[in-house]
């Protein structure tokens, strides 16, 4: 039997995805199951809001809907690929019913759980959360993904001849708040600033995309300040055709907002020259040396009291349970792969990681 498609015992395992509510998370699940090459079920979760709550109490069903989630019902999997702490509850839960019946399930967690370390077969984790060197924990460089260098080509044979602004072309994936990391009508406008500036030297358009966290006040201002030709696609949730792919194709040169380890990622891919826009001030600074403070808002912001509210956790949290994507903006740069906007390469850019083969040959070697 070939290892590629069967366990130690000849048979295909059974494979289940636990998908929640975050599209970075599930795809990182999908791109995993895809490079296992073994068919698997997506088991879609939907939470109760007092998740949170009830989350803590170990292998539990209490934090989701399980009316408005898919069933968890035998004959119970082989191997369990999941990510986010949401999930964590139920995937021990399942591990335990398994168990009832003399199977055993292997869980794969993706990220940093919230959890024991010692719960899961494996974790698979980046240099931004602070887990610790263990046998049971593989820690890449960058996020999973999905793509292929057939699938860039493919997108940009489609997307080409669509495009209504000349080459050469610069693309810049745009993200938004996260965390402590305020991205306002400030950072959009200082982005913009220092896109124009590298167009500008290149002679190329600027191929804009949006996503999820992008917010219409920074979505705005940054607009209003390319003086580049543009052309701009907004995110949009459910949408079929998207030029994401195709922007990273066929662009020459490639900026990123610092807030997206998964566009950094997928960005460094392409070996092209990535330039990484920082943000945000103070112990939380993605470039502590040149610091972007957002502009001052009202006490009774959302926006302000979610990233109060993160700073705090971040500091008071235990270390393990602490974020930093500086140490991911910092692998990238040391490697070669990117510079911070503003700054040129000084050697040529290092081949693509495959850490997606490496990490699907550690999940195997499980079953």
């Amino acid at each position: 039997m070939q290892g590629k498609n069967y366990n130690r015992s000849g048979e295909v395992p059974r494979v289940w995805l636990l998908c929640g509510q975050k599209p970075g998370d599930n795809q990182q699940l999908i791109a995993l199951a895809e490079a296992l090459g073994w068919p698997y079920a997506r088991k879609r979760l939907n939470y109760r809001p007092y998740e949170l709550l009830v989350g803590r109490f170990g292998a539990s069903l209490l934090g989701i809907d399980q009316g408005a989630s898919d069933p968890l019902t035998p004959p119970w999997p082989d191997l369990l690929l999941t990510a986010g702490r949401r999930n964590e509850p139920v995937a021990l839960w399942i591990r335990k019913q398994a168990a009832k019946v003399g199977h055993r399930v292997r869980i794969v967690h993706l990220g940093r759980p919230w959890a024991r370390l010692s719960h899961f077969d494996l974790i698979v984790t980046t240099p931004q959360y602070f887990l610790p060197p263990l046998p049971n924990v593989l820690c890449n460089v960058f996020p999973l993904h999905a793509l292929t260098a057939e699938k860039l080509a493919q997108a940009a044979e489609f997307w080409r001849p669509r495009l209504k602004v000349p080459g050469p072309y610069l693309a810049l994936l745009v993200g938004g708040s996260s965390g402590p990391y305020i991205f306002d009508a400030k950072a959009a406008s200082r982005l913009a600033h220092g896109v124009n500036e590298l167009a500008r030297r290149k002679g190329a358009s600027v191929l804009v995309t949006t996503s999820a966290r992008t917010s219409p006040e920074a979505a705005k201002a940054l607009l209003a300040a390319l003086k580049a030709p543009v052309e701009v696609h907004f995110w949009r949730a459910g949408e079929q055709e998207n030029p994401y792919l195709a922007y990273l194709a066929l662009a020459e040169e490639i900026v990123v907002t610092g807030d997206s380890m998964s566009m950094l990622a997928e960005a460094c891919f392409t070996a092209k020259p990535v330039h990484i826009f920082p943000f945000g001030a103070g112990r939380f600074a993605m470039r502590p040396e040149a610091p972007l403070a957002p502009e001052p808002r009202p006490l009774w912001d959302r926006e302000r009291w979610r990233a109060l509210r993160s700073a705090l956790g971040l500091r008071l949290a235990p270390r393990r349970l602490r974020r930093d994507v500086c140490r991911i903006l910092g692998a990238a740069i040391e490697s070669g792969r990117a510079v911070w906007l503003g700054e040129a390469f000084s050697n040529p850019v290092p081949p693509p990681l495959d850490e997606l083969t490496s990490t699907a040959a550690r999940v195997k070697a499980l079953l």
